[in-house]
C-alpha cells in the first residue's frame, strides 16, 4: 500500500490559519471530530498545528464542538 504523502507539506504550509475554517473542515468528521493523522497522512509535525488550529476554531466559533 502506498503511503499517502502530506497535504501540508506538499502545499508547503508552514502555518496552519485557525480563520481557514474551510481547510480546517476537511480534517473534520461530520460529528466534528479530529480525523487521526492517518486518514488523510498527515505527518506528526502538522498534525500537531492542525489540531492545535481546530481547537482555536472551536474557541473562535468557527467550528463546531459537537454536531448534534
Amino acid at each position: 500500500m502506498e503511503r499517502k504523502q502530506c497535504y501540508f507539506c506538499d502545499e508547503k504550509m508552514d502555518k496552519i490559519d485557525y480563520k481557514d475554517a474551510y481547510l480546517i473542515r476537511r480534517f473534520m468528521n461530520s460529528q466534528g471530530k479530529i480525523y487521526p493523522p492517518k486518514r488523510h497522512g498527515i505527518c506528526t509535525k502538522h498534525q500537531r498545528t492542525l489540531s492545535q488550529a481546530i481547537k482555536r476554531a472551536r474557541v473562535m466559533a468557527l467550528a463546531p464542538f459537537v454536531v448534534k
